[in-house]
């Protein structure tokens, strides 16, 4: 199954509205998101108009940690009111490696961090573990140009690669054509579980774009 879906990848290389509530309190939710983003892609949609650090060529970014986010079975909770102190710039700093830059972990705690019911180290932790737990697909790794293929491809390499999951816990999303993100569900402890309606929304492309890393 592995090298079907590597021949597959290899071979393409020749919405209900969600419910957000802001200002909830923290810890008040039932499980998280972890949202795994294509780095290139983000760099090609918006990343290099903006110069972000993220996508300089030296860092080799491919499957970075977009964020965890608290969710409910439907809509999410939102820049939480908590009395947990914000980061220190050494914390945010410490997840660039995973998240591309300090910018985005930032934003991360003060949008999706407050809502966890966690101080700043202990949602930096969790989210560190749940991104280990997700083993990235490296044929995504070895693309040499950018290619068209389907959404269900990248679905697949996902699946074949963390038998943990099954399609009910797993969602692949699209943005202006290019593949964007797969977001797991998972519960406070970590363990997938099924994603709510608002979030098991595929990306139905069968041409999505998706470039390789520079």
């Amino acid at each position: 199954m592995r090298q079907q879906i590597s021949a597959v990848v290899l071979a393409f290389a020749s919405f209900a509205t969600a419910v957000q509530a802001d200002g909830e309190t923290a810890g008040v939710f039932d499980y998280y998101v972890l949202a795994l983003s294509w780095s290139p892609n983000w760099c090609a949609v918006e990343g290099d108009a903006k110069g972000s650090e993220q996508c300089d060529p030296r860092h080799d970014h491919g499957w970075i940690l977009h964020g965890l986010w608290p969710q409910f079975h439907r809509g999410w909770p939102s820049y939480c009111q908590t009395t947990e102190s914000p980061p220190t710039r050494r914390q945010t700093s410490e997840m660039a490696d995973i998240m591309g830059t300090s910018g985005l972990a930032w934003h991360q705690w003060k949008k999706h961090g407050t809502c966890s019911g966690l101080s700043a180290a202990e949602y930096f932790d969790l989210s560190r573990q749940a991104y280990k737990q997700i083993t990235r697909p490296t044929v995504f790794r070895n693309i040499p140009n950018e290619i068209r293929l389907p959404a269900s491809v990248v679905e697949d390499a996902f699946l074949q690669d963390n038998p943990n999951l099954n399609r009910d816990s797993l969602t692949i999303t699209c943005r202006e054509e290019y593949i964007q993100e797969a977001r797991v569900c998972l519960s406070r402890d970590l363990h997938p579980v099924p994603c709510g309606r608002d979030v098991i929304k595929d990306c139905t492309r069968q041409d999505a774009r998706f470039t390789p890393i520079r």
